[in-house]
């Protein structure tokens, strides 16, 4: 794989590496899909179902950072199957849990294996693409993000999970089919030859390795940048994901309905990842579509607030979903693309974007319920996710090269 020769082969591994994006953010979404039934069973208060909602991003914090060195050191293979192994056993365990402390626990560690699933998967297009051509196959794995969000909005609350008989049986089954295509991706990689591991320098996890490495992705202004998008991105999407079925049931729709109203966040999302990236690629463009990608993100939000019920409110969620699609695959191609950067430190890259960036992923959802306790509308919260938008294009504009 060292010349990254682009053929079907390294699409397709791509394909097949994003289906665990699929299984993870099925199982990640499962929850908030189900958080007003599980508030009213279980009897949370707002700010206890938002620190469910945003207990996945949480755990990015203290460990992305960390993890993504140990991806660069460990290869993307054996990455994306010990995230599947974890988060799969973790949502079995979900589907037990009793009261809040234990749904607490085990959302959280679906987060700790969700991180090597993040920072394999651009590892993965780092080592079998180039630089200037990580825009497509990015997009291909967060389209297999997506899917799983569609599902598990879309199939898993109005369709599936009725027919298992609940929230515990879905949680349960779709911890096990999990485990089941880890077995699927290890027979993969066995028979494409992809490497498990990685070689050379970056294969060591020496105290002066590790720094070195955290020093030279600190230090970048660029990537900085990116981590602000980061922070923005991750604020808005997980706050809008994690919520925003029951703003709409709270609006007077049927619990089907805002699920399936919902995924046409999810569906924006997928069409802003397929056309965003490759249009700023083709382009040389990236900084503009940051920066656009914001600003719709953020008007997005606003006809959220002010829609309602109605159409409006369905065209905000559109452009949400295509703000938010265009800034996904960004802030994870463009670290490869960088100089000081590189192929070699892509994991830890893409680490630190989320390292941070999750402290508005878990905030997102956190303000909304917090704020919906004290003032007792979604409204606030929603302004929060909106604010967001324009930050992620201030960033965008103040970009010297992406």
């Amino acid at each position: 794989m060292s010349d990254r020769t682009v053929t079907w082969r390294s699409y397709g591994l791509v394909v097949a590496g994003a289906l665990s994006y699929t299984c993870l953010l099925f199982v990640w979404f499962s929850l908030p899909a189900y958080l007003s039934t599980i508030i009213a069973e279980v009897g949370l208060s707002g700010t206890e179902a938002g620190l469910l909602a945003g207990a996945v991003p949480l755990t990015y914090i203290p460990l992305a950072l960390f993890s993504g060195l140990a991806v660069d050191r460990i290869g993307p293979a054996r990455s994306l199957a010990a995230g599947l192994i974890v988060f799969g056993l973790a949502q079995i365990a979900r589907s037990v849990a009793r009261g809040f402390p234990g749904l607490l626990a085990t959302t959280l560690l679906i987060g700790v294996g969700a991180t090597a699933i993040t920072f394999g998967l651009p590892k993965l297009v780092s080592v079998l693409f180039p630089p200037d051509r990580t825009g497509l196959p990015s997009s291909l794995y967060l389209v297999g993000s997506s899917a799983g969000t569609a599902a598990a909005f879309g199939l898993g609350r109005p369709i599936i999970g009725p027919a298992l008989g609940g929230w515990r049986p879905l949680f349960l089954w779709s911890g096990v089919v999990t485990l089941g295509y880890a077995a699927v991706w290890l027979a993969i990689i066995r028979l494409s030859g992809l490497p498990g591991g990685a070689t050379g320098d970056e294969s060591a996890f020496t105290p002066g390795s590790l720094g070195r490495d955290i020093r030279a992705v600190l230090g970048h202004r660029e990537l900085r940048l990116v981590v602000l998008v980061g922070v923005t991105y991750l604020l808005i999407i997980h706050g809008l994901q994690g919520w925003l079925p029951t703003v709409l049931e709270s609006r007077g729709l049927s619990a089907a309905r805002a699920g399936q109203t919902t995924t046409l966040l999810v569906g924006a999302n997928v069409v802003g990842i397929l056309v965003v990236p490759g249009l700023a690629d083709r382009f040389d463009a990236r900084r503009s579509a940051i920066a656009g990608s914001g600003l719709v993100a953020g008007l997005g939000v606003v006809g959220i607030i002010t829609g309602g019920a109605t159409p409006l409110a369905a065209a905000g969620i559109v452009a949400a979903g295509l703000g938010v699609g265009g800034l996904s695959p960004l802030v994870r191609a463009i670290p490869p693309s960088l100089d000081g950067i590189g192929e070699r430190l892509t994991g830890a890259a893409v680490g630190l974007v989320f390292a941070v960036g999750e402290v508005g992923g878990f905030l997102g959802p956190v303000v909304i319920g917090t704020l919906h306790d004290a003032t007792g509308s979604y409204v606030p919260g929603l302004a929060v996710l909106a604010g967001g938008g324009l930050v992620a294009m201030a960033a965008g504009v103040a970009m010297r090269a992406a």
